[in-house]
């Protein structure tokens, strides 16, 4: 059997009752590396929590080696630990289909993640659109698949929940050439760099999907002791600092409701400013107001 099992959003402890007792029993535990990091744990207290050594899974080995992962699940128990949520990435879909190809079953164990924890701000799950992702831009490339879904969620008047990207165990481009396995160190998107990269995204295409005054939410380690909210335009955090990673975003819709509002404004430096924005941002994509079919005097 093949255990796909969500460990939460920060501490060694907030993995399942379900699942720490299933990762006792399995022969091998591994420990999905790259998509997310545990933010208030690392690989050696978790062994130590779990009782249990693990197995670091990189990108190469979950996307290239499989097979090792996979290797005796049909007669051995087999876990695989996620950060968050087991399908928050399509990764570990492409893993479970995989998997039954060759006749392994497979159960997940599911957790918290930031698509469900993310209501802690305040802005309501059901009002949420398109996720997407912002990586980090570099000089020659940047990026903006993500602006259609934006404007998508905007015109129906949806918020939308932006990842923002983190680099671990990754190669630059000249030790990639060169064929030398050196690493980077890893990097964590904050909150200024990824909107500054939305805003001049903006700026090359000019659609208005949005604004630099469009009003957004910038969460910091969220499940973690240290979780903070701050609430704003996307110019005010192009220059916030957000602190320690992990960082994400919301960007707000048109129908933004009362309750979320009133919610929002615990995180905002000024509640009149703020509402004004929210308030002007409305306009943009507001549906025409209704006008009536004309009467046929002739029935």
């Amino acid at each position: 059997m093949l255990y796909l099992i969500g460990l939460g959003l920060s501490h060694e402890s907030d993995i399942t009752v379900r699942g720490l007792e299933t990762i006792k029993k399995c022969s091998r535990v591994y420990l999905e590396a790259y998509t997310s990091i545990l933010m208030a744990a690392n690989q050696e207290s978790l062994e130590s929590y779990y009782g249990r050594e693990i197995i670091l899974a990189d990108r190469e080995l979950v996307e290239s080696g499989s097979d090792e992962i996979l290797k005796d699940a049909d007669t051995q128990d087999v876990a695989f630990l996620v950060v968050g949520d087991p399908f928050g990435a399509t990764t570990h879909t492409d893993l479970v289909l995989r998997a039954r190809e060759l006749g392994i079953r497979v159960e997940t164990i599911h957790n918290a993640s930031i698509m469900n924890a993310v209501g802690a701000c305040g802005l309501q799950l059901y009002q949420f659109g398109q996720t997407i992702s912002l990586v980090f831009f570099t000089d020659s490339w940047k990026p903006d698949s993500f602006y259609n879904k934006i404007m998508e969620n905007r015109k129906i008047g949806l918020h939308t929940l932006i990842l923002l990207d983190i680099k671990v165990k990754e190669q630059s481009i000249e030790n990639m050439a060169r064929g030398r396995l050196i690493y980077e160190p890893p990097r964590y998107m904050d909150i200024a760099t990824a909107a500054s990269q939305l805003i001049e995204i903006e700026e090359s295409r000019q659609e208005q999907a949005y604004t630099e005054n469009t009003p957004c939410v910038a969460i910091s380690r969220l499940g973690a002791p240290t979780q903070n909210f701050k609430a704003g335009t996307l110019k005010e955090l192009s220059e916030y600092d957000s602190g320690e990673p992990l960082h994400t975003m919301v960007m707000l819709g048109r129908q933004v409701h009362d309750l979320e509002l009133e919610y929002l404004y615990q995180f905002v430096d000024d509640k009149a400013k703020f509402k004004a924005a929210v308030e002007k941002d409305q306009e943009f994509f507001k549906p025409p107001p209704y006008v009536p079919p004309e009467e046929d005097l002739n029935d």
